[in-house]
């Protein structure tokens, strides 16, 4: 069995998004020939209040090996573990690398820095490396016009040429995500291939027993959630949104027993989802939990509310990988993407685009708040929800972690 050295500075108990993707891919690689070799760093160095839950969710498969890094200083300077434990991260996979037949490196990103590393120790071992894009690393910050967000994007455009540069391998968790990457960086495209997060379907058969629900201090209430983070381009749907509500309700066509939760957004440093409800008046029903949930909270609180909302983003390559923790709940989905996402081809097949609204380029605030009020006036009504999720096979994690083999499998042919 070949062995591949996954790269990712968080792990379990970190309660991130980008912990699901080696944790993903780890859990069933080695149905495919590879042995999931992780280097990590030991969670005392983290930041973010860990989740102990998670680790019913990981696989006894995958091997780990941590190292340290620098703590963060007061005041904060540098947060990105990415960088805090670069020189340990770069010191053991050498270590790794050198005592160990290693067959491939494979380095999700973000943390963005740990990127460079596939280059450094590859020119110093010629170990081959691929590089995962959860999220593109240059990419559009139109939405978070600050100078901290101004710099890390020029930090971006000068190193990300540097570390793709020698890559074997470019995988994201989906095509149009890294698409931007090979046209800007290679005259010939290395192998590549796009994979979606996925979803593991053990994860939805655990239910935990004695959970609160964040609407249990309104019982009487019918709870709609959102569940996630709050995107920098999802602004202009839930902008539309809200208008949309409010006009329902100027009309007397609300329930209202209905509430909006939104829970896990995040410190994002945009205005404030709770701003916008203020906005339309709807600050009485619109309530935000910023922090983080246990992961596995998240998927019990889905399965308990009321409906289930999506807000995904304006721009095409966003998949949207919440879309699975959504219709695995199996409750009524109200949905917002573009039009050409792949997150709309999945609810379709999954015959829950009932109350979809796709969004093309270029559709104004009015449009689209015209094109909501049917739907949400249909949403509120009782519902046949007549889901079919034979369809989603193809998009469990195991499909992924079978294309990532693939891919790598690939790689390697090519260099050998």
């Amino acid at each position: 069995m070949k062995t591949v050295l996954i790269i990712h500075p968080h792990w379990v108990p970190a309660n991130l998004a980008s912990v699901q993707r080696p944790r993903l891919m780890g859990n069933y690689l080695k149905q495919f020939g590879w042995h999931p070799l992780l280097l990590t760093v030991d969670s005392k160095y983290y930041e973010e209040t860990p989740d102990p839950l998670i680790g019913k969710t990981v696989s006894k498969d995958i091997e780990v090996v941590y190292t340290k890094a620098y703590n963060v200083t007061k005041p904060r300077l540098i947060g990105d573990i990415g960088l805090r434990a670069f020189p340990f991260l770069k010191k053991e996979a050498l270590r790794l690398c050198r005592e160990r037949q290693i067959d491939f490196i494979w380095i999700p990103i973000p943390s963005f820095y740990t990127a460079l590393l596939g280059r450094i120790v590859h020119d110093k071992t010629g170990i081959p490396y691929g590089i995962d894009y959860i999220d593109p690393w240059v990419r559009d910050i139109t939405n978070q016009s600050d100078f901290r967000a101004k710099l890390s994007q020029a930090v971006a455009r000068t190193l990300e040429p540097y570390a793709v540069k020698k890559a074997a391998l470019i995988t994201g968790v989906s095509t149009p995500y890294y698409q931007p990457v090979i046209d800007r960086n290679f005259k010939t495209p290395p192998v590549h291939a796009g994979m979606p997060y996925g979803f593991d379907p053990n994860d939805h058969e655990i239910e935990l027993e004695g959970l609160k629900m964040p609407w249990d201090d309104q019982p009487d209430c019918k709870p709609w959630l959102y569940a996630g983070a709050f995107l920098p381009n999802s602004h202009l749907f839930v902008q539309s949104f809200f208008e949309s509500v409010a006009a329902l309700r100027a009309d007397g066509k609300w329930d209202a027993a209905v509430r909006l939760y939104f829970v896990g957004t995040g410190s994002y440093p945009a205005k404030r989802i709770t701003a916008y409800a203020k906005d339309y008046g709807l600050e009485d029903i619109v309530i935000e939990h910023r922090q983080r949930f246990p992961f596995l909270h998240i998927l019990n609180f889905l399965s308990k509310a009321d409906r289930v909302m999506l807000f995904g983003s304006t721009e095409i390559h966003y998949t949207a990988s919440k879309t699975f923790q959504c219709l695995l709940s199996k409750r009524p989905l109200f949905s917002m993407l573009h039009a050409e996402s792949s997150a709309v081809d999945v609810i379709r097949e999954a015959n829950a685009d009932a109350f979809l609204m796709p969004y093309n380029d270029g559709d104004s605030k009015e449009v689209i708040v015209k094109k909501l009020r049917s739907i949400l006036i249909n949403f509120q009504h009782e519902v046949q929800w007549d889901l079919n999720l034979e369809h989603l096979g193809a998009y469990t994690c195991i499909q992924s972690a079978k294309v990532l083999a693939e891919a790598m499998d690939k790689a390697l042919e090519i260099k050998n």
